[in-house]
């Protein structure tokens, strides 16, 4: 039941931030007077929608976008009437945009056209849904980190292992008499440890944090260790010998390399604390994800071939790799029905998520390339650079930006984004990610 509110919220959750995305273009289209047809969530065919002053509001059957209709994308052919027989198969295509764009115009509409509107005014519609992505992520990445805090490693005690793990018990476990089997009960187990004991020094070094501990026992596996914990009011000190754990050593990916290591192992998980930050700790925080975000961006065809590839292969999928709505969706219903998280925990999980998928709206939608927003902005700021050239060579004022011709290049970019979500959204189902 979790595992369905999970989706349910996070399907939601998507279908609000494509929703604003919208709403980012729509209102300041309205403001400056462009009529717009329609208002989509969502691709394909249509499952709801109804009409409201000039513009139809509607849900499609796809969630993969949206869109907004504005009359007159595209400008008339500055050289007017064109042949159509004398013209190349990619030339009739933009000739046809051209007319479908201009067929919507309504007489004694040419002013209300996107194509007529100032530079400024194309850039602020434009460029409207992916700061209103941006704008939402860093609300949500705000309440996440300065209402319910980071997560930090407490000395306190939150569970204690009993038996040192092995590849036959990797939790632990006692058996059912009571008794470790296999392997030995670890040191916290012989010390006498419980849950809510809190750690002081280990070897007589003072056990400050998380991390102390790991330093403190990494080394001593098998040497007799003095351990003090406090238990309720008590200081307790007792003198065991650290356990020895044996780990497979993990690759980049996660995955086995065949190697094998070994540390000291105590046999204690810390208790979370959650520290809030100040707000000045948002902002950067934010801009040094959006520098990731980017970087992630310019490596993603490769990392998509690269899981087609191991969708034929039988090696483990790279935990790392891309992901599509369904594996999201599936990371959604993990956090929701997490047995061991606090509703604390899975609030906050559930907010970054919601919040680096708004986070990645905005850096992907910026590219400058059609048919995303920043194909458009590209466009406007093409547009405005040829008219500053023009007033400083003063030449003659140009015309709008001709984007039409670029779609095209748009028409490949777009079967390229199609068979992408393809590849992710089938790893997503027959090579989830945990």
């Amino acid at each position: 039941m979790a595992t369905v509110l999970g989706w349910v919220l996070f399907g939601l959750a998507l279908m609000l931030s494509i929703g604003l995305h919208e709403l980012g273009h729509l209102l300041p289209a309205k403001r400056f007077g462009v009529r717009v047809s329609q208002y989509m969530i969502g691709f394909g065919p249509t499952l709801w929608s109804r009409k409201k002053g000039e513009t139809e509001f509607g849900v499609k059957a796809i969630p993969l976008g949206g869109y907004i209709r504005m009359i007159g994308m595209f400008p008339p052919n500055p050289k007017g009437v064109v042949d159509l027989e004398s013209l190349s198969r990619t030339q009739r295509l933009i000739e046809s945009l051209r007319a479908d764009s201009l067929a919507e115009i309504h007489e004694g509409e040419e002013n209300r056209a996107f194509y007529n509107l100032t530079v400024p005014k194309k850039l602020i519609i434009m460029s409207g849904g992916p700061l209103t992505n941006l704008m939402l992520s860093t609300l949500l990445f705000a309440v996440a980190f300065t209402v319910i805090g980071n997560p930090v490693l407490t000395t306190r005690i939150a569970s204690v292992v009993a038996c040192v793990p092995t590849t036959d018990n990797p939790q632990g476990l006692l058996s059912t008499d009571g008794q470790c089997h296999g392997s030995p009960a670890t040191a916290a187990r012989v010390a006498g440890m419980v849950p809510g004991d809190v750690l002081l020094s280990v070897d007589s070094r003072p056990i400050n944090s998380w991390s102390d501990l790991s330093t403190a026992v990494g080394h001593r596996g098998g040497l007799q260790t003095d351990v003090t914990y406090r238990s309720g009011a008590t200081t307790v000190a007792r003198r065991v010998t650290i356990s020895t754990l044996t780990e497979d050593v993990l690759d980049a990916a996660g995955q086995p390399t065949g190697k094998k290591s070994t540390r000291g192992f105590l046999g204690v998980s810390p208790q979370l604390t959650y520290e809030r930050q100040s707000s000045g700790y948002v902002l950067p925080q934010v801009g040094s994800m959006i520098v990731d975000a980017a970087k992630s961006l310019g490596q993603f065809p490769a990392q998509v071939f690269a899981t087609g590839s191991n969708l034929l292969d039988s090696k483990p999928r790279n935990p790392n790799g891309p992901v599509s709505i369904v594996g999201i969706g599936q990371m959604t219903g993990q956090i929701a029905s997490a047995p061991d998280e606090s509703l604390k925990s899975k609030t906050r999980d559930f907010l970054i998520l919601i919040a680096s998928v708004n986070l990645f709206l905005f850096v992907f939608n910026v590219i400058p390339i059609l048919p995303l927003d920043g194909g458009h902005v590209a466009g406007a700021l093409y547009e405005g650079l040829r008219r500053v050239v023009a007033r400083v060579l003063k030449r003659p004022r140009p015309g709008p930006a001709d984007t039409a011709k670029m779609w095209p290049l748009a028409y490949v970019i777009t079967l390229l984004l199609i068979a992408m979500s393809i590849v992710t959204v089938l790893a997503d189902i027959f090579k989830p990610i945990g």
